[in-house]
Order: structure tokens, then sequence, then C-alpha cells
């Protein structure tokens, strides 16, 4: 009998709708822990993160990765720490006081920072495309000034934030998890001290809420660790150009939570600086894809002259 064969692409594909799908539900996740305070929450999220990594390494005989990093990789792998904690907490006060739709503004600018990042850190070149996208974006977030009556500034510090975790991720010399669990070895001293201090104050809220609530807190660990494990699934199986299109389904998802949940304010004026952001990430992915098919051509026709 023949075998039944599953595609790796489909699988891929899969996967990266189930790792964007997730954080793009982020809002309703962090919404339920709205007794803990943005930072108690960060906290938590960064001790049950390592927690779940430690075990899942030590699960896969990895564990020693770590025992063997150079003071070089330990100082990528703090900047990351740095760089990931601000986004992390900057995202949490986003959510649980109320403007979850400027956070999303965050990470659908975001990718245009990253273009940015590449000319700056790597020397790339901006494609004339690229060049009107970013333009575009400069214009949307003066629109949103003008309408917030100031520069939206979570939105920046998110995709600023995320940008230069991309950046150092990209020249840390570590797969994902080993990284994410360094990162959290990194974080855990502040983390863990400010936990401390909440249960000696009694200003925490793990206990004295219920059972619930501490396992919801707990459970923020693998709440950020599942997304992260398939997106490294889909990041070997599915091309760069999908991907990027993927990514568009998180800001997508959190911006409709704010909009039809959680009724945030949405002028039109606000309308009109999204709709720029929208314009200028069209015009990227499809000089991205145009890209890619031209490559993939130039590939093809190589290969059959061979």
């Amino acid at each position: 009998m023949p075998t039944e064969r599953h595609d790796p692409n489909a699988t891929g594909v899969l996967c990266g709708i189930g790792a964007y799908a997730s954080w793009g539900l982020f809002p309703a996740f962090f919404g339920l822990l709205a007794p803990a305070g943005a930072v108690e929450i960060l906290a938590h999220r960064v001790v049950w993160t390592l927690v779940l990594m430690l075990i899942l390494l030590a699960v896969l005989g990895r564990l020693s990765g770590l025992r063997h990093l150079g003071a070089r990789t330990w100082a990528l792998v703090a900047a990351a720490s740095t760089a990931i904690a601000v986004n992390w907490g900057v995202y949490i006060y986003a959510v649980v006081s109320g403007q979850v739709i400027e956070a999303a503004l965050g990470y659908f600018i975001n990718p245009l920072v990253s273009v940015v990042f590449g000319v700056l850190f790597f020397h790339e070149r901006l494609r004339p495309a690229q060049i009107v996208a970013l333009l575009a974006a400069t214009v949307a977030v003066m629109v949103i000034t003008f309408d917030y009556g100031r520069p939206p500034f979570l939105a920046l510090i998110l995709a600023f934030s995320f940008a230069s975790y991309g950046v150092i991720k990209k020249v840390v010399p570590l797969d994902p998890r080993t990284s994410l669990a360094g990162e959290g070895v990194v974080a855990m001293p502040l983390a863990a001290a400010y936990l401390a201090f909440l249960g000696v104050t009694g200003t925490g809220t793990f206990f004295g809420h219920g059972a619930g609530h501490s396992l919801l807190l707990m459970s923020a660990g693998l709440v950020t660790a599942a997304p992260l494990l398939l997106f490294g699934a889909a990041a070997h199986r599915v091309p760069l150009a999908t991907m990027g299109m993927l990514q568009y389904l998180t800001p997508s998802l959190q911006m409709a939570w704010g909009v039809l949940v959680l009724h945030e304010d949405m002028p039109a004026s606000r309308w009109v600086g999204f709709a720029l952001i929208w314009a200028a990430l069209v015009v990227f992915s499809t000089d991205a894809l145009i890209r890619v098919r031209r490559v993939r051509g130039v590939r093809a026709a190589a290969t059959s002259d061979e």
C-alpha cells in the first residue's frame, strides 16, 4: 500500500499560522492576568519561560550548550535579553492599560524598521519600492502623531525593540532554543528579585487570587515558548516570502481585538494613518515577492543550463 506523504511546506505554513495567530491572540491572554501589573507579569513570563526552556533543553540533551558559551556570545545574549524584555514589558503594559491598537501599530511598523536596520548594520541597499514604503510609513506616523497629539511612543518602542532583537539574533551563534534559554538566564536574577520583593511586601498577586490566577501566571512560560517553537519549525520549511506575508496576521488580530472586543477609540484620522501603513506594507510585500520570484527564475535557468 502507498504510504501517505506529508508536504513539509504545508506543515510549515500551518506552524507559521499557529505561531502568528498565537501572538495575535496575546491581548486575550494578558487581559486575563489583569489583577497583576505589567512588571509582575513580565517577571513571571521570564521565570516560567526559562523553566520550560531548561526542561526542554534537558530532554533534548542540550543543556551543556549553555555551559560552554564564550564571553562574546554571552554579551550578545544579554543584549538580546534586554531588547526582548523591553519589548515584552511595553507590550504587556499596552494590553493591561487598554492600548492594544497602538501595540498593533508597532508590529505593523516593525518590518519597515527592520529594513532600516538592515541598511544601518548590514549595509544592505534600499530598493526604490522600499524607499516608497518607508516614506509612506513616515507620513503615517506623522498623521497618527497629529491624531494622538503625541508620537505613538508605545508603537515605536515595540517596533524598534523587536527590530533590535532581530538584528542581535541574526548574529548570535546559537540555535533559537539555546538562545532563548540563555536570554532567560540573563534576565532571571532581576525577575526573581522583583517577585521576591513582591512576596515580601505582600503586593504580589501570585498568591491570594486563587489557584486559577497562579496557574495563568505560570502558563505565561508555555504561552511564550510555544509560538517561538512553532515559528522555528515554520522557518525551516517555508520560504521567507511566505513568512513575511504571514507575519501581518499578528498585528491584524491584535488590532481586531482592540477595535471589536475592547472598543478602543478609532477616529477617522487614525484610520488614515493605518491605511498609509497598510499601503506601505503592500508595496513592501509586493516588492519582496517579485524579488523572490526573480531569484527563483534565475536559479531555475542556471540549473537547466547545467
